[in-house]
């Protein structure tokens, strides 16, 4: 069957990756499957404009930061190119660039490659990774910190193509938190915590982290309320300016979306940090009271992971910067989150 690159010349991708029989496809055509993003005029998003700025400035910024977005397929080609166009970058000076700005691969859950951007990105990239040319289960997972406008997927002209297998898990669990959610500070974006779990536990989810946005304003909780969804892990005290601001909006936060869902598995987390002072305990009281006040009341589908229980892994030897975490970090919060995700899933 001709592609629509023979049919019609202008969808072709022009390419400098010298691959003989190299054929780029949009992502957007099926049978790709996207996850974790919605497309909106000329780029990929977390959520609608309108209602990002609804909520704040700085989250209809980084609404459109592409954390947690996957493109997935099954394919026999020996490799995977990928062709990318981008917005606005994110460059640090404490965070990896193929995590802020790269894809990465994995094929049957497994870490095959980064699709690594030069360091002197601007506008695009194009990578290609090689694989053994067995039929796999893809994944692509998109950059934690960067807008992409486009994606093109670049297979073998002879490869087959299919769609993905469904996960096991379909509803998506969605996580709602700060700059640890969305990512920061992993070397690649399969590194996140989340990415873990959804290979560990073979789910999709929906990752609306807000770095240093994610106040809980109830027109947040509003539109995650209305999503669909398997559990909600509620995880942004990092991001409380004050204790008084995280005990005004946290409990009224986590009514909404009960309301909503009144037999959704919810999972409360606070800070990953495991010496806690004084200053972080009484964020986690707070978080402590909004867990144990429901649970009084006979809710019987809520969690509770503490900072020192996400570290135990590492302990203080997990971030780069004393507040965000490393791969290791991110692990060690996997580590801790897996059996307790486990049992909301009935996994």
């Amino acid at each position: 069957m001709a592609t629509i690159h023979q049919i019609d010349p202008n969808f072709e991708v022009k390419t400098k990756v010298k691959q003989e029989g190299l054929v780029f496809r949009n992502c957007l055509e099926i049978p790709f499957s996207i996850h974790g993003l919605m497309r909106e005029g000329d780029r990929f998003c977390r959520l609608p404009f309108e209602t990002a700025k609804n909520i704040s400035l700085p989250v209809s910024w980084l609404y459109a930061n592409t954390a947690g977005g996957r493109v997935r397929f099954r394919t026999d080609s020996p490799y995977v190119a990928i062709h990318a166009e981008f917005g606005t970058l994110g460059r640090f000076p404490h965070f990896a660039f193929s995590g802020s700005a790269g894809f990465d691969l994995y094929a049957d859950g497994c870490y095959q490659g980064t699709f690594m951007p030069p360091i002197d990105l601007e506008g695009g990239y194009e990578s290609i990774v090689n694989l053994d040319g067995g039929m796999h289960e893809i994944t692509v997972n998109f950059p934690l910190y960067s807008e992409v406008k486009e994606l093109f997927i670049g297979l073998d002209e002879n490869a087959s193509l299919f769609s993905p297998k469904e996960y096991a898990v379909k509803d998506p669990v969605v996580y709602y938190g700060s700059s640890i959610t969305q990512g920061g500070c992993a070397s690649k974006p399969g590194s996140t915590y989340q990415s873990i779990l959804s290979n560990r536990l073979d789910c999709d989810y929906m990752n609306f982290g807000f770095s240093g946005n994610a106040k809980g304003e109830p027109a947040m909780a509003e539109y995650l309320a209305s999503l669909s969804m398997s559990a909600f892990v509620l995880d942004y005290d990092h991001n409380a300016p004050t204790h008084a601001h995280l005990e005004e909006t946290h409990g009224r936060f986590f009514e909404i979306m009960r309301k909503a869902h009144p037999n959704l598995p919810i999972l409360m987390m606070t800070r990953p940090v495991y010496f806690r002072g004084e200053w972080e305990l009484g964020f986690e009281r707070i978080v402590q009271n909004t867990y144990e006040t429901a649970r009084a009341a006979g809710d019987e589908n809520v969690y509770l992971l503490t900072g020192d229980q996400l570290m135990a892994l590492v302990q203080d030897n997990g971030t780069v910067d004393n507040v965000h975490p490393t791969d290791s970090g991110f692990l060690s919060m996997a580590n801790a989150i897996e059996p307790v995700l486990r049992k909301m899933l009935g996994r």
